[in-house]
């Protein structure tokens, strides 16, 4: 009997639905879902999901051979790569998931009447259960989905992290650079208003302006040159290897056509709810199953039963209805993903957009400035200037340098920002 049972599943491959509804005295397609039982084919064990197939193919827009991707190596390299043991543990169970349709044996030991123990093999082999089996499958493939879009994400929220940081130590440095020019310059101003002072020319009020900017200027030095050490400090900490000589600035190539990864996570969240839906429909109505019994005596039993796992009331339709309504609930859900995805990209290119327009802007002030400065040098050199003459518009100079230094940082920020709205920090066949 347990042979007869175990070649059950195997013998119903394809005329399951057929054999179950001859013996209920219905016709195949009156049956629906389909049975669940039958084994799966070896077309849907190796079917490879749309959604990590999407996710395999994704590329990353970081430019190779910039310090860019030095560091996204380097921070990828030292991941802890918990997202990855947690897409293991799927695998495995929907491993175990695939071969749900397989007869289950097991011993049942019971103490009877007298005193003693009763032993017994049992074999229960589902036949038809209203595609729970099925739906069973799918909800562990769409946790697998889940699982590989999660590791994506991490990756792609790890490398931006780390970018972010990258750039912060960056922006630090380049400051720290300007106003220690900025310094030396202001010190030579400084100089010359001390000798003017001393020479009885000028006037001890001017110097004591001059020493309260030195000392501003140093001051922002101080706290941009511990900005960048505290940047560097946390990128080395998740990084595999130290960054500290890393220098410049890298390129993003233009994220390539791919859908956002919350609209795939979305996608994968609706394969689980709809398989979920699925079981617990099933789970309200009548399925059958064949059962086997081999006693510690060598007598065998066994039979068919009909079953369900939650009996009929008042509320069971509404809670049937309400199933339904859980499946468009998860359709619409996706619609939501994606509008919400493209707003914010769309959002964010505009902001892009914008600080490039300014830093663009920045640039020519820059430049006008810098013709000034040096116009006004030439022309107290001539002696038709004053020394805070110059000085003012050594700091209209300065003001323009560092205003320049602080959109190029914040282009490239939004950059990265779009870069990983649109997941395209981690190329998805690497991860």
């Amino acid at each position: 009997m347990i042979a007869v049972l175990a070649m059950v599943p195997g013998c119903m491959r394809d005329t399951g639905e057929g054999v179950v509804s001859r013996f209920m005295g219905m016709e195949p397609t009156a049956l629906a879902p389909r049975d669940s039982t039958a084994t799966p084919a070896s077309a849907e064990l190796e079917e490879v999901s749309p959604i990590i197939a999407q996710l395999q193919a994704r590329r990353s827009a970081i430019a190779s051979g910039t310090p860019y991707e030095r560091v996204a190596e380097a921070v990828m390299q030292s991941d802890a790569r918990v997202a990855e043991a947690e897409l293991r543990v799927a695998q495995l169970r929907a491993q175990a998931a695939r071969k749900n349709w397989l007869p289950r044996i097991g011993p049942d030991i019971s103490l009877n009447s007298l005193g003693g123990f009763a032993a017994s093999l049992v074999i229960d082999q589902v036949l038809f259960d209203n595609g729970r089996k099925i739906a069973e499958r799918d909800k562990a493939k769409a946790d697998v989905e889940l699982a590989a879009v999660a590791l994506v994400e991490d990756g792609n929220s790890r490398v931006f992290e780390a970018l972010t940081l990258y750039l912060a130590a960056e922006e630090g440095r380049d400051s720290a650079a300007h106003f220690a020019e900025a310094h030396r310059e202001m010190t030579r101003f400084e100089w010359v208003m001390s000798e003017r002072v001393r020479g009885g020319v000028s006037d001890m009020s001017d110097l004591n302006v001059l020493r309260q900017k030195l000392a501003s200027i140093q001051a922002q030095q101080g706290r941009a040159e511990e900005r960048s050490r505290t940047a560097l400090a946390e990128l080395n900490a998740m990084s595999a290897r130290p960054l500290d000589a890393l220098r410049g600035l890298g390129g993003l190539h233009a994220a390539p056509e791919a859908p956002p990864l919350a609209v795939l996570r979305a996608e994968a969240e609706r394969e689980a709810t709809l398989a979920e839906a699925r079981i617990a429909r099933a789970g309200h109505l009548p399925g059958l199953s064949a059962n086997g019994r081999l006693s510690d005596d060598g007598s065998l039993s066994g039979g068919l039963g009909v079953t369900t796992d939650s009996l009929f009331g008042l509320g069971t339709m509404a809670e049937l209805n309400a199933i339904e309504a859980g499946k468009e609930t998860a359709e619409r859900r996706v619609a939501q993903a994606a509008e919400a995805a493209a707003r914010e990209i769309a959002s964010q290119s505009r902001q892009l957009e914008a600080y490039r327009r300014q830093l663009s802007e920045a640039r020519l002030l820059t430049a006008q400035a810098r013709q000034n400065l040096d116009l006004f040098q030439r022309q107290y050199e001539g002696g038709q200037r004053q020394v805070m003459d110059v000085v003012g518009v050594y700091e209209t100079y300065a003001g323009a340098l560092e205003t320049e230094i602080d959109l190029r940082y914040r282009a490239a920020r939004a950059e990265l920002a779009l870069a990983r709205l649109q997941g395209a920090l981690a190329e998805g066949a690497r991860i």
